[in-house]
């Protein structure tokens, strides 16, 4: 049965994209854990990020750099932060997450009902800063 994730990349579920490639995918989270928080996915299903061959894992990381780039200038966060557990869903996701303090890493403080009007004035600044 396919994760969520390939769901979502597949279209059967909808998903707030800021980019795309032959190779990853990266979406808004929709508990975020701060707002602008993004998962960027591998295409292929791999549940645990140590099993990805060198070249994806790569990517992966090139871009969330970019991602996080574009949230530091956009949101000015004092931080970007970028974190793979790997518990909800077994498909590798990078969590990379504007933020204040530590505690923005912690999954008990996910929003579960963000403000879809916040949500989407973020997406579209994050999508056309990275589309250029």
């Amino acid at each position: 049965m396919p994760t969520i994730f390939t769901r979502i990349i597949d279209g059967e579920i909808p998903g707030r994209f800021v980019h795309s490639d032959d190779a990853c995918v990266a979406f808004m989270d929709v508990r975020p854990l701060a707002p602008g928080h993004v998962l960027v996915v591998p295409r292929t299903e791999v549940d645990h990020w140590t099993d990805l061959d060198a070249d994806t894992a790569a990517h992966l990381m090139m871009v969330a750099q970019r991602i996080g780039r574009a949230q530091r200038d956009l949101l000015s966060p004092a931080r970007v932060g970028l974190m793979i557990a790997g518990f909800e869903v077994p498909h590798v996701h990078v969590h990379v997450v504007p933020m204040n303090s530590m505690g923005d890493l912690d999954f008990s403080r996910a929003e579960p009902n963000p403000d879809q009007a916040d949500v989407e004035r973020i997406h579209a600044v994050l999508s056309a800063a990275l589309a250029g």
